[in-house]
């Protein structure tokens, strides 16, 4: 199954504290966070194409000559959502798969668990059970606590046919309404049920220094 992969990774990274973008921050092994999640898609054969929604001047910077012509640069927004819909305005696949670019452990198993899903489904995510204990909090105290079993925590990628997140988008836009994640706008905006596909407690998203491995 072809599709497109929608990286958004034109965050400032207040909380790193670098001063610049934080994808391309090096890790350990000396691979900038944005090369090793583009790398991830690079490697998987069904990606036909990877949007990367970045600074251009930045990306090519660090990145000349380092991958081959299946990536396009788009300039991002002054909102994920809004780098979203830059991104989206460049998609050629049918299926496109939003991913954080601060999120480069994301594995070949999880693309394909995510692939296999979309076999059968218009959308489907990533996540992982809720180890901790979540309450609503009001005025400074404890008002509710939620059952954990019935909880996840939502990773990337978010899969979708192109044309339903295009549609919910424009909805969005049209309403003005912010979404948490790109499924929660599908979840406003349509009738379509997003797949819950398990994801892995290692991908994270690098968010600060000690995530950095």
């Amino acid at each position: 199954m072809e599709y497109s992969a929608l990286i958004v990774a034109a965050g400032s990274g207040t909380r790193m504290g670098l001063g610049y973008n934080k994808v391309y921050a090096p890790m350990a092994d000396g691979t900038l966070i944005l090369e090793k999640t583009v790398n991830v898609f690079m490697a998987d054969p069904d990606c036909a194409q990877i949007v990367v929604v970045t600074d251009p001047l930045e990306f090519r910077h660090h990145f000349t000559n380092r991958f081959p012509g299946k990536i396009v640069l788009c300039k991002g927004g002054k909102t994920r959502q809004e780098s979203v819909c830059n991104g989206l305005r460049a998609v050629m696949c049918d299926i496109v798969f939003v991913h954080d670019g601060a999120r480069p452990f994301v594995s070949q198993k999880n693309l394909n668990d995510l692939k296999q899903a979309m076999e059968k489904e218009d959308g489907a995510i990533l996540a992982v059970p809720c180890k901790d204990t979540i309450k609503r909090v009001e005025n400074g105290y404890a008002a509710e606590t939620y059952d954990r079993s019935t909880l996840v925590n939502v990773q990337t990628p978010q899969c979708f046919k192109t044309s339903l997140l295009i549609d919910c988008l424009e909805k969005a836009v049209m309403d003005g309404f912010t979404g948490t994640d790109d499924a929660s706008l599908v979840e406003k905006y349509s009738d379509t049920k997003v797949r819950i596909v398990e994801g892995s407690y290692e991908n994270i998203k690098i968010t600060t220094p000690s995530d950095l491995k």
